[in-house]
């Protein structure tokens, strides 16, 4: 088909209101549906009568051992002007030094700001990387972030290669697995969120190095979404995980991080993301940034460079470790008591993907367990929500309708509020089955 637009008088007819206007219709992806739907059952964002485990963003105020929450931009008047679509320098050096310090410490090559680039939002930091990416094979893997559908849909240039994680494997892939499905597909990129959102797999130690390793070796990119990098709770691991440990040429190794304020940092509203990376990767996404999204705030990005100040910054860190740990023991233990499990125990974010096979028909499907869950005020998301699929391209049924992920985001309070309610729900729906 020739790429010249086509006549009014020949286009297609629309067939549906929205595509009266030229637009094509959207679905709404996981959480938002849910928000979507939950609205539709009286649920209002903020209503202390709701608990809202379907949430994808951690508690954000005040929290036990944390720093005060930061209460006040003060703007310097030149920067009400545009700022560079990378970002300021000073924001970006200290992001990069933040890396130096919690990752690289004694390696001779170390991240500059010109291996930083900002971006306002993490899915605006997503985004400028699809944009930046070439005709390539991209490797991604189910279960993962539910927004990678969409990216991966939109850019319709990059090919989407399904690596499905099994749950009887604890949805991880061994090394060896995942270098011969690079060569086998030729993978030119693999796209993955570490730790996992949903399933809380993490990669780290040996196991993070093999993979960087291997990328290295097969010349194969890691695009790597470590939005949950602070949230790990493995005794033999302690403080923040990152593929940056391992890299040993910040400009040569193909890797690519992903990262900002919004989780680790507990500042989602501030809509601060960042990529780090080699500077040739920057300098491409830069490039896109300068017409996705034109660049980010200057006075958030001041406020930032506050945020990741040391002291502060592993202040913030351990108190969101030993806060949600608790969260988490909580939440696991009180859903096995409900008689769902966990193909793998969560080691880090702030979910617990379980499996709901063994409940009544009735709430033993993420979508019933959803609805069911909406009567007793209680917010989750179906599992097959994050079977990612482009271009719905896999026609059978997914293998994750039986599960959900639940949200331990929310302040204990409200969360232990939840879980109790959703328990009664259980007890309720066994007892009538």
């Amino acid at each position: 088909m020739s790429s010249t637009a086509t006549p009014s008088s020949t286009a297609r007819q629309p067939d549906s209101v929205s595509s009266q206007f030229g637009f094509r219709d959207l679905p709404f992806m996981g959480v938002i549906r849910v928000n979507n739907e939950a609205m539709k059952a009286g649920w209002r964002m903020g209503d202390p009568n709701w608990s809202n485990l379907g949430q994808g963003q951690p508690e954000v105020g005040e929290i036990r051992g944390a720093p005060a929450r930061y209460a006040r931009i003060d703007i310097d008047p030149g920067d009400h002007a545009y700022g560079p679509v990378e970002g300021v320098p000073e924001y970006r050096q200290a992001i990069a030094d933040h890396y130096n310090r919690l990752y690289r410490v004694g390696k001779s090559s170390q991240y500059t700001m010109d291996n930083v680039a900002i971006a306002p939002g993490g899915r605006a930091a997503l985004t400028r990387l699809f944009a930046a990416l070439d005709r390539v094979r991209v490797g991604y893997f189910t279960p993962d972030y539910t927004a990678y559908e969409d990216a991966l849909n939109t850019f319709e240039r990059i090919e989407p290669i399904h690596i499905e994680l099994k749950a009887a494997d604890g949805f991880r892939i061994p090394v060896d697995a995942l270098d011969a499905r690079i060569q086998a597909d030729t993978l030119a990129a693999l796209l993955i969120s570490n730790p996992c959102n949903p399933t809380g797999i993490v990669l780290r130690g040996e196991e993070l190095k093999a993979w960087v390793q291997l990328a290295r070796d097969r010349r194969c990119t890691l695009l790597m979404d470590e939005f949950y990098s602070h949230y790990v709770y493995t005794p033999d691991h302690k403080g923040p995980v990152s593929a940056a440990a391992y890299v040993d040429d910040v400009n040569e190794d193909p890797v690519v991080l992903v990262d900002g304020l919004t989780k680790c940092f507990r500042y989602p509203g501030w809509r601060s993301g960042w990529v780090v990376g080699p500077k040739a990767v920057i300098q491409r996404m830069t490039a896109a940034g300068s017409f996705l999204d034109g660049g980010p705030s200057r006075p958030i990005q001041r406020a930032g460079i506050e945020i990741l100040k040391p002291q502060r910054a592993d202040q913030e860190t351990n108190a969101v470790r030993d806060v949600f740990a608790e969260k988490q023991r909580l939440t696991v233990k009180m859903l096995e008591g409900m008689g769902i499990t966990f193909p793998c125990r969560p080691e880090g974010t702030f979910y617990a993907f379980g499996s709901i096979a063994g409940l009544p028909p009735a709430i033993n499907t993420g979508e019933g367990f959803m609805r069911m869950g909406f009567k007793h005020r209680v917010l989750t998301v179906p599992g097959e929500f994050f079977d990612v699929n482009p271009g719905k391209s896999r026609h059978e049924t997914s293998p994750l309708t039986q599960f959900v992920r639940f949200s331990f985001g929310p302040p204990m309070g409200n969360l232990t509020a939840g879980l109790e309610r959703l328990d009664e729900m259980v007890r309720t729906v066994t007892k009538g089955a």
